[in-house]
């Protein structure tokens, strides 16, 4: 298993260092025929992939992945929305979006790593924390049910005001560059705090996700790797949909609805087994049925909410 952890790890860093050293190497804006395109091959290649954990695991573990893939995933959509007010707030130029994602889930790639392994090893250490996860999964849950609204406050975000209090931040972007000096003083860019800000909001998101992908599996492998296909797809999704984010209004209580029984299926776990596939039919057709209900009923049009820039 060490060995495959490795080859997955070169493979991933090969797959970053070719987007942003080649592929991507100039910023521009990202159009919906590339996010479509680059949509389909991150999508592909998860697919491929759980092909692969099939071949050489089995058919519990490969659903194991494609539940893992279908949760993180369908959690990410609703996310994107977050990142969109984020940008909005900060003023990120288009050209730009892009690499700000990319910093931004490279972080992520390894804070999520450290919360599965922590994850797994509570649960391994101490039973009972599976309930505290599937209360707290219900919990967020019902409660996204009820609160739809998303608020998003960068101004009291933690890691901005530690950058602020340490470094003077300057009110221009300079490219995709985190530091630049003016008159002998160092000053952080806003694309550092737009990277701080999309890390620590993806944390927010952690605490969510992973208790949910955790009912499904506890091998800590089929939960990194389908995080990791699900977040470095979330670029190419984020320009594919982010035109059309209000399509998908009524996703978040299909989103709802599967946190709260995946909590409930870690809460019943040791007394009635809920089969991978049975979990997998159930997450596939509430995603299904919210999307069909979103262009069913769509949502009624609203006023875009203009950006807000750092101060200088």
């Amino acid at each position: 298993m060490t060995l495959w952890w490795v080859l997955f790890t070169i493979f991933i860093l090969a797959m970053l260092a070719l987007d942003l050293g080649v592929i991507n190497r100039k910023a521009h804006v990202i159009k919906m025929k590339e996010a479509l395109v680059w949509t389909a091959f991150w999508v592909s290649l998860s697919v491929a992939f759980g092909i692969g954990v099939y071949s050489f695991y089995g058919h519990a573990k490969a659903m194991e992945y494609f539940a893992g893939y279908l949760i993180e995933y369908s959690l990410s959509v609703d996310n994107l929305f977050v990142f969109m007010l984020i940008f909005k707030y900060f003023g990120v130029p288009r050209q730009l979006e892009h690499k700000a994602l990319f910093w931004g889930i490279l972080l992520a790639l390894v804070t999520r790593a450290v919360f599965i392994l922590a994850g797994v090893a509570l649960i391994n250490t101490f039973h009972w924390i599976i309930y505290v996860f599937g209360i707290f999964l219900v919990y967020t849950g019902v409660k996204m049910a009820l609160n739809k609204q998303t608020e998003v406050h960068p101004d009291r975000n933690i890691a901005i005001r530690l950058l602020r209090f340490f470094v003077p931040v300057s009110g221009r972007f300079r490219g995709a560059k985190f530091f630049v000096v003016k008159k002998g003083i160092r000053f952080a860019t806003p694309m550092l705090a737009v990277v701080l800000a999309l890390e620590t909001t993806d944390i927010l998101f952690a605490i969510d996700s992973i208790p949910a992908v955790l009912a499904i599996t506890k091998d800590p492998f089929i939960v990194y790797t389908s995080n990791v296909f699900a977040i470095l797809g979330l670029r190419s999704l984020f320009f594919a949909i982010s035109g059309l984010m209000q399509l998908f209004h009524l996703l978040h209580y299909g989103l709802a609805a599967i946190l709260t029984f995946v909590g409930v299926k870690m809460l019943i776990e040791d007394f009635f087994h809920i089969p991978v596939t049975a979990s997998l039919i159930v997450i596939a057709s509430v995603l299904a049925a919210s999307i069909i209900s979103s262009i069913i009923w769509p949502a009624e049009k609203t006023d875009e909410v203009p950006p807000v820039a750092l101060k200088e």
